[in-house]
């Protein structure tokens, strides 16, 4: 057993962790800048939204992480 726990390489868990924390966000964000020109109103909802799951996922994730 001690030569799993030797050998285990956690970086896909990493990326996974920080996907799932900057992702949704990243995408939001993005949608709200194609919406901007067209719907101001459901692009500041979208901004607003980005903000708050960025906020939420640095603080859950980053309290699973250290």
């Amino acid at each position: 057993m001690i030569v799993l726990i030797e050998n285990m390489n956690l970086d896909g868990l990493l990326i996974l962790i920080i996907l799932l924390m900057f992702g949704p966000a990243i995408l939001l964000a993005i949608i709200g800048f194609l919406l901007f020109k067209k719907n101001k109103k459901a692009a500041k909802i979208l901004f607003i939204l980005a903000a708050l799951y960025l906020i939420i996922s640095l603080g859950i994730c980053g309290a699973l992480m250290s």
